[in-house]
C-alpha cells in the first residue's frame, strides 16, 4: 500500500459549500431559461411553457451577483483558515521511565486558527512483518493490545496519547506541539512504522486528513544518539 504523508482535504462542508453551489448552478439556469424566453417571439411567449417567468432580469441579476460573491468569498476564506498539520521528533528524556531517551513525536497546526480532531487512528506494523498491507487502522487501545503483545511494555517502551473527537489543536499563535507518543531505542528496533493518521474539522467546516509515520528520522544517527 503506497504512503503518502500529503495533507488532503477529504470534505467539504454541506452547509457552506454544497448549498451556496447548487443555489448558484439554480440561479444560472433560471438566467439561462430567461434568456431564451427573451429570445422568443411574442406570439410564443404567450404559450406554454414559454410564458412562464420566473425572475425579473433585474433581480436575477442582483441574486447572480449575490450568490457569486458568496461562493468566492466562502473559498478565499476557506484558504485562510485551513489547518496545516506537521510532525516534530526528537530524542529527548523525561517522558519514559527510567529517564532515559526516548523518540518523541509531536503535532502542531501550522495554521492561524483552531482546528477540532475528527478522528484519530493508529497502524501497527512490526519489524519483519513484511508488508504494511497485513496491518489495519485502528483505536489507539488496539494499537497498545497489539505493542504489549510484541512484548513491548507501556511507560518503559512507549507512550501513546489518546485524543477524542472534538480535541482542539489550536493555530501557530500558540506555538504549541501537542505530545503524539514516546518511544524507546527498544521500540524503535523492534516497530518498522507506526503510522498515526489524524482527521480534523476547520472552522468552515471542511474535514482534512493527513497521516505520519512516528518512526520516520528515528533511526538517523545524526538525530538519534541511542546511547
Amino acid at each position: 500500500m503506497p504512503f503518502s504523508d500529503v495533507q488532503r482535504r477529504i470534505r467539504r462542508s454541506p452547509l457552506l459549500f454544497t448549498i451556496p453551489l447548487l443555489l448558484l448552478g439554480l440561479l444560472v439556469l433560471v438566467l439561462l431559461w430567461e434568456m431564451v424566453r427573451a429570445n422568443m417571439t411574442g406570439t410564443a411567449r404567450t404559450q406554454w411553457p414559454w410564458r412562464l417567468q420566473l425572475l425579473d432580469m433585474e433581480a436575477l441579476g442582483s441574486l447572480l451577483a449575490v450568490a457569486a460573491g458568496a461562493v468566492l468569498a466562502r473559498a478565499q476564506y476557506a484558504r485562510t483558515v485551513r489547518p496545516y498539520l506537521g510532525w516534530r521528533a526528537a530524542w529527548v528524556k523525561g517522558d519514559l521511565r527510567g529517564d532515559v531517551r526516548a523518540w518523541r513525536v509531536g503535532i502542531v497546526n501550522s495554521g492561524q486558527h483552531i482546528a477540532a480532531i475528527e478522528s484519530w487512528e493508529c497502524q501497527v506494523v512490526m519489524r519483519g512483518s513484511g508488508a504494511r498491507a497485513g496491518a489495519r487502522w485502528a483505536g489507539i487501545d488496539e494499537a497498545v493490545t497489539e505493542l504489549t503483545a510484541a512484548g513491548l511494555v507501556v511507560a518503559e517502551d512507549f507512550q501513546l496519547v489518546e485524543f477524542g473527537p472534538g480535541f482542539p489543536l489550536a493555530g501557530t499563535g500558540s506555538h504549541e506541539t501537542v505530545l503524539v507518543g514516546a518511544f524507546s531505542k527498544r521500540f524503535v528496533e523492534d516497530v518498522e512504522s507506526l503510522f498515526v493518521r489524524v482527521r480534523v474539522t476547520d472552522v468552515v467546516g471542511d474535514s482534512h486528513e493527513r497521516t505520519g509515520d512516528c518512526m520516520k528520522g528515528a533511526r538517523a544517527v545524526a538525530q538519534a544518539p541511542l546511547d
